[in-house]
């Protein structure tokens, strides 16, 4: 049990570092705003800079796509399309439970306007319990509870595709514009500590996912509420960079990499910066990611971002290579979003709605137990239950 009084005697310590921090977080954004304008004119010459010294860096920077003061006002969606969105939860095994086994539940949503169609909104669970699907990962050193995360990621987007390409392709059928979206990023930073193996298992299938909506021409994005990226604000490093050449082993190998040079506007973050200059309705400069994990992606699957004030808040856009080079195609997937966020009162209806298919309450894992222990029951095994630990945490006496 939390001790509130005790607590409380913390809580002052607390507000007076953080009421420091935004004084130092708003002196930041000033400089912040200063440099970005100052790289308006510059923008040319430290994209090559970037290009020529970027095996030298020791961060990764975005590069942008579009003059760095673009303002671009998105137009709202059309009156008849459609949205798809997948999201994902799970119950994570445990060795005091009835059976050593997991669940992923992928909530997935189809959603029509202005058709008079009747929406999608249900979960599909998938159970894993063969020793292949728990122990695979031992071998490279993943625990199984981060295995299952993986595996969510690759069910979510092969849920989706399915999903959408089902609708959109049959026969004969007249296609309204329409929208893929995922909750969170596209680029799958986890795998970049993954040994190949275990990344042949989990980059792949997604892949194929999002090639299938490319060819059923279903543009897709992933939405990042709050994100804490610096993709772009690296990118303004350059610009502060004291030295010539920016070769970072050379000329800071040996200072503290917590006070470079470059790094006075950290730990700023992009949405904030832009924040500063994008109105209601508004999408930035678009950008195109350099991180390492994407050297795996194909290029019609390279990842790029834009960030675009929502009215609630400045989203993260990530849309993948080939939605970018289609502009007209791009405006109208970024005025449905914006008309998701719209009827979701600050965030994509779809994704919410997902969300609340896919999450699992504890009423629903303790009926997957009631259920399982049920049919092993059925099957004549004997002695099932869980471990005494386990049955005495459920009926705590305090």
């Amino acid at each position: 049990m939390l001790d509130i009084a005790k607590l409380a005697r913390r809580i002052p310590g607390i507000s007076q570092h953080f009421k420091q921090e935004v004084t130092a977080s708003y002196q930041r954004l000033e400089q912040a705003q200063e440099i970005l304008q100052q790289t308006y004119d510059k923008e040319a010459e430290l994209i090559e800079k970037y290009e020529k010294w970027r095996d030298r860096l020791i961060f990764s920077a975005a590069i942008p796509i579009e003059p760095l003061n673009t303002r671009i006002n998105l137009t709202p969606p059309p009156y008849s399309h459609s949205v798809f969105a997948t999201d994902g939860s799970q119950i994570a095994p445990s060795h005091h439970e009835i059976a050593y086994c997991y669940l992923i539940n992928v909530g997935r949503v189809m959603l029509h306007y202005g058709q008079n169609l009747h929406p999608l909104l249900d979960s599909l669970p998938e159970v894993y319990y063969r020793p292949e699907d728990l122990y695979i990962s031992k071998q490279w050193g993943i625990r199984t509870e981060e295995w299952m995360g993986y595996r969510r990621s690759v069910l979510e987007a092969e849920i989706l595709a399915d999903m959408a390409c089902r609708w959109v392709n049959p026969p004969g059928a007249h296609q309204e514009p329409n929208l893929a979206m995922v909750d969170g990023s596209l680029i799958y930073w986890f795998l970049d500590g993954l040994s190949n193996e275990a990344r042949d298992y989990i980059l792949p299938p997604i892949l194929t996912a999002w090639e299938q909506l490319h060819e059923s021409r279903i543009p897709m994005m992933g939405y990042l509420s709050a994100s804490r990226s610096v993709e772009s604000m690296n990118f303004l490093r350059l610009h502060t960079c004291p030295f010539d050449t920016p070769n970072c082993v050379v000329n800071c190998g040996d200072s503290d990499e917590k006070n470079l040079p470059c790094q006075i506007i950290e730990p700023l973050r992009d949405a904030t910066l832009w924040g500063q200059f994008l109105e209601p309705g508004q999408r930035g400069p678009l950008w195109r990611s350099s991180q390492r994990i994407l050297e795996l992606y194909g290029e019609a699957q390279q990842i790029y971002f834009c960030y675009v004030n929502v009215g609630s808040e400045i989203a993260r856009i990530e849309i993948p290579a080939w939605v970018v080079e289609d502009k007209p195609l791009l405006e109208q997937a970024l005025g449905i979003m914006l008309g998701q966020v719209s009827k979701g009162y600050g965030y994509p209806i779809a994704l919410s709605e997902s969300h609340n298919q896919a999450v699992i309450r504890g009423g629903d894992r303790v009926r997957f137990f009631a259920l399982l222990e049920q049919q092993m029951i059925r099957a004549g095994l004997q002695n099932v239950g869980t471990s005494y630990k386990e049955a005495r945490k459920r009926g705590s006496i305090a």
